[in-house]
């Protein structure tokens, strides 16, 4: 069966506080940098709703199902939000698959040595698009928002690109 979606993790902290939800906003910040014309893989599926706000932005296909990142290899490009405690391993498997990508992680990722290592010596360099306000996730404890979840980040996130071709490296959306 599939080990990773949101929270594919073997301890209970990880099953209640890595389950946060891409608002549709998100997507919507970042619209005019999605092709709508390729096959979209959504690969964490959480809620199932980022596949629908991909849908509704005018993405023609778009692949989001309960399957494991790690065995899984679809669509043309990937945009996603993933779980933030796997990051280093969702990196390393976003360069083995070398597909164009755009995903949503704090900006402090970019200072890690995994991070470092893999974008290096890249010959297409990561893109960053650095939204205007923070994006305040969704949470979900057991499939539920929790009643005293007050919707408020305390990090900033970016996008990060790969292979997207943006007119520019940093873009500071408005």
């Amino acid at each position: 069966m599939y080990k990773y979606q949101m929270a594919g993790f073997h301890t209970k902290t990880f099953l209640k506080h890595d389950d946060y939800m891409s608002p549709k906003s998100a997507w919507e910040n970042i619209q005019q940098f999605i092709p709508k014309d390729k096959v979209i893989w959504e690969p964490f599926y959480g809620d199932g709703k980022s596949g629908e706000y991909l849908r509704e932005l005018g993405c023609k296909e778009v692949i989001h199902e309960k399957e494991d990142f790690f065995e899984t290899d679809k669509g043309e490009v990937v945009i996603t939000n993933p779980p933030f405690s796997n990051s280093k391993a969702v990196v390393n498997r976003l360069m083995k698959l070398d597909k164009p990508f755009i995903i949503i992680m704090p900006c402090s990722k970019i200072c890690t040595s995994y991070f470092r290592e893999n974008m290096k010596d890249l010959d297409e360099p990561i893109q960053i698009i650095i939204p205007r306000r923070r994006i305040h996730f969704d949470k979900l404890v057991d499939g539920k928002t929790p009643k005293d979840f007050i919707n408020r980040c305390n990090f900033d996130c970016f996008y990060y690109c790969y292979k997207m071709k943006l007119d520019r490296d940093i873009v500071w959306l408005e």
